[in-house]
């Protein structure tokens, strides 16, 4: 059985995408992830605005 798409609260900041989701665990986390061809960049946070502070700096080394 596939996994079920559960973000939320979708955020976008530049080429950064912010969702909120429930981990393994059950605790709610966000994942900021670059849609950028080519960059692969994603992290987990404890807290939205971690998040967007890691999307605001984000620089993709993609040439």
């Amino acid at each position: 059985m596939p996994a079920r798409d559960n973000f939320h609260s979708l955020m976008r900041i530049g080429p950064v995408q912010i969702g909120t989701h429930r981990d393994r665990n059950g605790r709610i986390t966000h994942a900021a992830v670059c849609t950028a061809d080519r960059c692969g960049w994603s992290a987990d946070y404890s807290s939205q605005t971690a998040a967007q502070l890691a999307a605001r700096t984000h620089r993709c080394r993609v040439a």
